[in-house]
């Protein structure tokens, strides 16, 4: 790289900004799944409904995850922003690489979350499909 400038950093945030309100809105609907699934569950106490508990549990933490190493990201870039402003070229390097690998590693995340999502909703799925097989059995 030859010249880190304050230009390089600053294209990150749109794209850290709108990943980071997908990860809000992906955490809100899971809040709401989690209201609505505690309700269930005080009126019917299934084992179905703790295994959705669960997996609801490690998406939440998964999440929880990909907001902390998105937001770390974030602020390495104001910070490399501001090492460049101040002629700090070579640390400025560094803290927008770590920057960058923290946001790697928070998409991880995010792939490692949508995996156990669509499981989920295969399961779903299985169910569906298992009730109406036995409809037209009977």
């Amino acid at each position: 790289m030859n010249q880190l400038t304050l230009t390089t950093p600053a294209l990150l945030f749109s794209a850290i900004s709108l990943i980071m309100l997908a990860y809000t809105n992906r955490f809100l609907a899971y809040a709401s799944v989690v209201r609505n699934l505690k309700e269930k569950f005080l009126q019917q106490k299934d084992d179905a409904l703790l295994l959705q508990i669960n997996n609801l549990r490690k998406r939440l933490y998964l999440t929880r995850s990909m907001q902390i190493f998105g937001i770390s990201s974030l602020l390495l870039c104001v910070l490399t922003m501001f090492l460049v402003y101040i002629n700090l070229q070579t640390i400025a390097v560094w803290i927008f690489g770590v920057a960058l690998v923290l946001l790697i590693v928070s998409l991880g995340y995010l792939i490692k979350e949508i995996q156990i999502s669509v499981d989920a909703l295969n399961h779903h799925l299985d169910d569906i499909e298992s009730h109406l097989s036995d409809k037209t059995k009977n």
